[in-house]
């Protein structure tokens, strides 16, 4: 993988799936939620699955989706409390570390934009320690629109202040990516393996990664 580093200054990256194992929230919103939603309130498992599962579906790539407190509100749980119940499941993707070292060394600007809710961001900064590698955090939540909408870019846009043009932006999400070229930005990767406990998946749209190791090797040489 090879990317011309001396076009750009700013360096935006998606947290999960893209820096950490989408397995944690994948198991915790497909699988923990659901079971221990029907043993809280005595439901029927298959049917608490399926009606959350509808639920999922309507509101894709809207802020209500990631956001706790719509959820602990619908639900009437304590999202956190659960989260904590499965916290052993944050992982950091292999070679991450490498790249975000490398990452610090050079001399770029880089960005966290993120859609998860500011409790669930910290709950994951807690057991890695990954916030520590960055200029700026953002949280869609901060902005009240998704990154699948181009009013989270115009407003991202305005208060970072970075190039469009000069910067490179790496997340999983296809709908993200689609949203991000649509406003402009120049450089784009995407992760074709977000969560280790699923296949590979197949991008032909965009330039794909499995791993950071060709990146922060390119990101080294560019630095000496």
């Amino acid at each position: 993988m090879k990317l011309q580093w001396q076009d750009i200054d700013t360096v935006l990256l998606d947290m999960d799936g893209t820096l950490l194992d989408l397995h944690f929230d994948n198991y915790f919103w497909m699988q923990h939620l659901p079971n221990r939603y029907s043993e809280l309130k005595g439901l029927n498992p298959i049917e608490v699955s399926e009606d959350l599962n509808r639920r999922y579906q309507d509101l894709q790539g809207q802020l209500k989706w990631y956001c706790f407190d719509y959820w602990a509100e619908q639900l009437e749980l304590n999202i956190m409390q659960l989260k904590h119940e499965v916290v052993h499941l944050i992982q950091i993707r292999p070679g991450v570390i490498e790249f975000l070292q490398a990452l610090k060394n050079a001399p770029f600007k880089v960005i966290l934009l993120t859609n998860s809710h500011r409790d669930g961001m910290q709950l994951k900064f807690d057991k890695t320690g990954i916030d520590l590698y960055f200029d700026e955090i953002v949280s869609s939540h901060d902005y009240g629109f998704s990154k699948e909408q181009q009013l989270f870019w115009q407003q991202a846009e305005q208060q970072l202040g970075f190039n469009k043009t000069r910067s490179l932006f790496i997340d999983d999400s296809l709908a993200v990516l689609a949203a991000a070229k649509q406003f402009g930005i120049k450089h784009i990767l995407a992760i074709d393996n977000p969560d280790s406990q699923q296949p590979k998946r197949v991008i032909s749209d965009y330039r794909a990664i499995s791993d950071y190791q060709a990146l922060t090797e390119s990101l080294a040489k560019f630095v000496d």
